[in-house]
């Protein structure tokens, strides 16, 4: 049967709605960010333990004192893990996909409920959405409204809509119809009996339905971290990139305590605006007595509370914004970034980790802001590609990453290689003795297993590994390679070294794990790999026009094999999640490397170590009696004069100012 080219159909109508929509999809973007971060800015502007007491007031009104206590801890022990923010990222992304949802689904839902056409056309394409993969909508979002918070939040608003719309028809379907009709009897209008009877009869199962488009919107998080979405999604990816199960556990429970909560309150909530479940709520606590656990405010004690509480955390947050250092308006010769924002991306390679906090260091040290998210390649490319990412630090090219290279070189800079040539290659450990190359793993699959434990399938090496390097020795009929990562790599290459067991992985030089473990590079007898690459650095178009120093900066970086081997260790060292700290401690033992890659010119009086004015010191220049070192040194003895204040010869004065600008050539400030 002939192939039908279905995606090559999609690729070409996502191509023409880039090229004719993209002004709606930058108004969406804008609107979906903008309610992003007004709520982000309410939710982070109360101090951690404030806001949690305002939630634990929340919760005590609305299910009970031992419900507030436990939502007080709760939102204690993010804080205390120090996943406060991200904690409030996640609730953000939450709420904007919620209320962006239900503004959506209630009115499609009454929609559907009125019309048996609207109800039939809706019902398959609810099902799509909700049976397609989550991670495909990651897809187009990416495409349409770049890498962050916005495709996520599309992504989740998409996954989410379906249950509001279902609950909402379900529910004023399920409305006797006995009541409707005797409103119809009495004259009541369409939207009476619709605001009057059906809405308010409708509510628990609507509310329901709000329920599960929140429980959905918190099951998107992780998926949304893939794409720069943050949160504790972000902190979920970063666990898995780099098989920490600490911060994989945190940021886990993190989110079971945001949904817990979210879903306790979301309940209890539809029981409140529901008359008939007050009742019912109020004959049960009735029958159970009157435990203390069991107390409920009265609503107007919860609101006061809450309000109190509010008006403490605003108050705090005042103060604390006044007391701020307000010193030294005055530009600072070491800082040119103040007030700069940077944004940085980075594919968790260990050369790519390394050069990235070291770059963070450096430029915060010189006053920039820096954002550092970890992504997919593809997902950097394209980040970079519309502007939301300004620079990375770890492209291979010309080989490796060369699919993307090519996809966007015209919406990229590339800033130069910093590190070269690297080598690509399968690697095995040195006791298995009988496997020097490449050729030598034919017919041996039963002794791995009949698998190649791989890395990201985004990195350009694996596309090599499946389309190239095994086609081209006969191997792909043999082995699977397994997707993962590269610290999930080299976590089963440490198990399987440790075992003494047969296994091969793909490496490439430099890597500390040479240093680490005893392996053998395969041979590459037919050069399927290609030469050696670069390590470059990209940035958006634009990026060194916009940031001149830095761009300056970073095409001027380069890095010995030992400073980036070293560097990795100390990384390696300290642990997942201390990689600046190591990256200060890599620093301290190198001194003066970091004013070499990052050099600030002198301004103002270029005052010296001793605290005087540099100008002012005598300087000593000898010349012989040849007219072309006399020019020169007259020449230079008027430039520095001239920077110094004081007079200078007059021939050399009239040849100076009959040639504006040299003194600024020779002698810039």
């Amino acid at each position: 049967m002939f192939r039908l080219p279905l995606g090559d159909w999609v690729d070409s109508v996502v191509g023409w709605l880039q090229t004719h929509l993209s002004w709606l999809f930058d108004a969406i973007s804008s609107v979906v960010s903008g309610m992003f971060d007004g709520i982000a800015a309410v939710l982070s502007a109360p101090a951690p333990l404030l806001f949690a007491g305002i939630v634990a007031v929340i919760a005590w009104w609305l299910r009970g004192l031992l419900a507030g206590v436990l939502a007080f801890v709760g939102f204690a022990l993010i804080d205390s893990v120090e996943l406060w923010d991200e904690a409030m990222d996640t609730v953000t992304l939450v709420l904007v996909a919620t209320i962006i949802s239900l503004v959506l689904a209630v009115p499609l839902g009454i929609w559907a409920s009125r019309s048996k056409t609207v109800s039939a056309v809706t019902r398959p394409v609810l099902d799509f959405m909700q049976t397609m993969p989550a991670m495909v909508y990651l897809i187009p979002g990416v495409i349409f409204f770049g890498v962050g918070v916005v495709p996520g939040i599309i992504a989740t608003i998409i996954f989410s809509l379906p249950p509001g719309v279902r609950m909402t028809e379900l529910g004023i379907r399920q409305v006797d119809s006995e009541l409707v009709e005797a409103a119809e009897a009495f004259g009541t209008t369409r939207r009476n009996i619709l605001l009057r009877v059906q809405l308010p009869l409708a509510l628990p199962t609507i509310m329901a339905g709000v329920n599960q488009v929140i429980m959905l919107g918190l099951s998107m998080v992780v998926i949304a971290g893939m794409v720069g979405g943050g949160g504790l999604g972000g902190a979920v990816y970063r666990a898995i990139g780099n098989v920490d199960v600490g911060l994989g556990f945190e940021a886990g429970i993190s989110i079971v305590i945001v949904a817990m909560y979210l879903d306790r309150m979301t309940g209890a909530l539809g029981r409140e605006v529901s008359p008939l479940a007050r009742r019912a709520v109020a004959k049960a606590q009735a029958m159970a007595g009157g435990k203390i656990w069991n107390h409920r405010p009265q609503p107007v004690v919860a609101v006061v509370g809450v309000v109190v509480l509010a008006l403490v955390a605003g108050g705090m947050g005042l103060f604390a914004s006044g007391g701020a250092d307000t010193g030294g308006t005055g530009a600072d010769a070491a800082k040119p970034g103040t007030g700069k924002k940077i944004s940085m991306g980075y594919i968790p390679w260990d050369e790519g980790i390394a050069s990235t906090f070291l770059w963070k260091e450096m430029l915060e040290r010189r006053g920039y802001e820096v954002d550092v998210k970890q992504y997919e390649a593809g997902a950097l490319y394209t980040g970079m590609a519309g502007g939301q990412i300004d620079f990375e630090t770890d492209s291979w090219l010309p080989v490796t990453h060369a699919q993307y290279w090519e996809k966007y070189r015209d919406q990229l800079e590339d800033l130069g290689a910093w590190y070269g040539p690297t080598s690509l290659e399968l690697a095995v450990p040195a006791y298995m003795k009988d496997v020097r190359s490449l050729e030598d793993l034919k017919g041996k699959a039963s002794q791995f297993k009949g698998r190649i434990v791989g890395i990201e399938p985004s990195a350009g090496e694996m596309g090599l590994l499946k389309e190239k390097i095994l086609p081209g020795y006969g191997l792909d009929k043999e082995y699977e390679v397994v997707d993962g990562s590269t610290p999930s790599m080299l976590a089963e290459l440490k198990r399987a070294y440790a075992k003494k067991e047969p296994i091969v992985v793909p490496l490439w030089s430099p890597h500390w794990a040479y240093n680490q473990f005893e392996l053998t590079k395969l041979e590459d007898p037919k050069g399927l790999w290609g030469k050696g690459d670069g390590v470059h650095t990209l940035a958006r178009k634009g990026f060194s026009a916009d940031n001149p120093e830095v761009g300056r900066w970073l095409k001027d970086f380069k890095m010995s094999e030992d400073q980036l081997t070293s560097l990795e260790a100390e990384i390696q060292k300290a642990g997942s999640g201390n990689e600046q700290e190591a990256v200060r401690t890599w620093l301290e033992a190198n001194p003066g490397l970091a004013d070499q890659w990052t050099p600030v010119a002198e301004t103002g009086a270029a005052k010296g170590a001793s605290g005087k004015d540099e100008r002012s010191r005598p300087l000593d220049v000898a010349w012989s009696p040849r007219e072309e070192d006399i020019a020169a040194t007259y020449l230079w003895k008027a430039a520095l004069e001239e920077r110094g204040g004081a007079g200078h010869e007059e021939a050399v004065d009239a040849r100076m100012r009959k040639n504006p600008g040299v003194v600024d050539t020779m002698a810039p400030l």
